[in-house]
């Protein structure tokens, strides 16, 4: 069976995956949605280097809706229009066509946070007889379905720390970098990441859905974030991070049970490899790394950048095939709202109490 395919955005995310539709032979590309007016009229295939496959781009939201389609890729960046992302996706949904997603990660797993905003989705859903999964890598598959997998092995879990300790220097969004994420600006700065409740509100869903696999109830989700200076003045391809300025970030979100923090979700994000010396390092530019502590003990890292890759372009090539990959099962499944651990056969349900 082959599924018809519209890919929605060209971006970092976009590409990969519209590479990642017309590479798999039970995929059809049948449209394709893009916001620079420069890639309006070219065809897909030629935006990703190859030869053409006949589909043109275009910038025509009611002409890809009226489309049809058993499924739309959905890859729009959200940070700055959450509301316009929301209102893409429901109207997908009520189209009929099933949608999967990296945008708007909070969506992996809503149902605690924003229940009027996974309400409104699984309205859209009932009412086209459609599906949506937000996918992706983090949030995604790494604070996702990577520790809901390894939990399997457990008889016992103490605790459970997923782990992103990553290089920002080549991360090619400048506007996330800084205005998002608060890099190159003073310590401090107001900035909607580091808002209160803005880290638990994007991690927090991936610890609940741990907890929900493992069988327990969280009192409660806590987060505690640090920031480091520049040591000295210093140059990443998107601009000049001065001395002083904030070039660290470190945060956790924790998943609080029976008063104790049992779930930690852990993220070092670094502009440089000598920023914040004394947090926690990876094996490389990018890891991804969980380590349970229980019986058995054991660490899983997955680390990005081997081979000369960048570890940033190979971080968001994953994010879009763990979109891309999950067609066959979205397609597949009954109406509604989905998540990863909906597709998670084997967890160590139990083993943490």
């Amino acid at each position: 069976m082959k599924y018809k395919v519209i890919q929605w955005a060209t971006g970092h995310v976009g590409m990969p995956a519209l590479q990642g539709i017309i590479n798999r032979d039970y995929l059809e590309l049948v449209g394709l949605m893009v916001s620079d007016p420069g890639k309006v009229g070219v065809d897909a295939g030629r935006l990703v280097g190859g030869p053409d496959v006949g589909i043109l781009a275009t910038s025509d939201r009611e002409q890809i809706l009226a489309m049809e389609a058993d499924v739309v890729c959905y890859t729009a960046a959200s940070d700055f229009r959450p509301q316009e992302c929301l209102s893409d996706m429901c109207d997908i949904l009520r189209s009929g066509k099933n949608l999967v997603t990296s945008s708007m990660v909070t969506l992996v797993n809503p149902y605690e946070f924003i229940p009027d905003v996974a309400a409104m989705i699984e309205s859209a859903c009932q009412e086209g007889g459609s599906s949506f999964l937000c996918a992706g890598i983090d949030p995604g598959f790494a604070p996702d379905a990577l520790p809901i997998m390894l939990s399997a092995m457990s008889d016992n879990i103490q605790t459970i720390r997923q782990q992103t300790i990553w290089g920002y220097d080549s991360y090619d969004q400048p506007e996330t970098l800084e205005m998002f994420m608060g890099f190159g600006k003073p310590i401090g700065s107001d900035v909607p990441l580091l808002t209160p409740g803005a880290i638990s509100m994007t991690w927090g869903p991936s610890a609940r859905m741990i907890a929900e696999a493992l069988g327990v109830e969280l009192d409660e989700v806590r987060q505690r974030h640090e920031q480091a200076p520049a040591p000295e003045t210093f140059e990443i391809p998107t601009g000049t991070i001065e001395k002083g300025m904030a070039a660290g970030l470190r945060f956790e979100v924790i998943g609080v049970v029976n008063g104790e923090e049992r779930i930690v979700l852990e993220h070092v994000a670094r502009l440089r490899e000598d920023v914040a010396p004394d947090w926690p390092q990876g094996n490389g530019p990018g890891t991804y790394r969980i380590t349970v502590e229980g019986s058995p003990n054991f660490r899983c890292e997955l680390d990005f950048g081997l081979n000369g890759e960048d570890h940033n372009i190979g971080a968001m090539k994953a994010a879009a095939m763990c979109c891309v990959n999950a067609i066959p099962r979205l397609v597949s499944s009954e109406p509604g709202f989905k998540r990863w651990l909906d597709f998670s056969s084997i967890a160590g349900r139990g083993a943490l109490s």
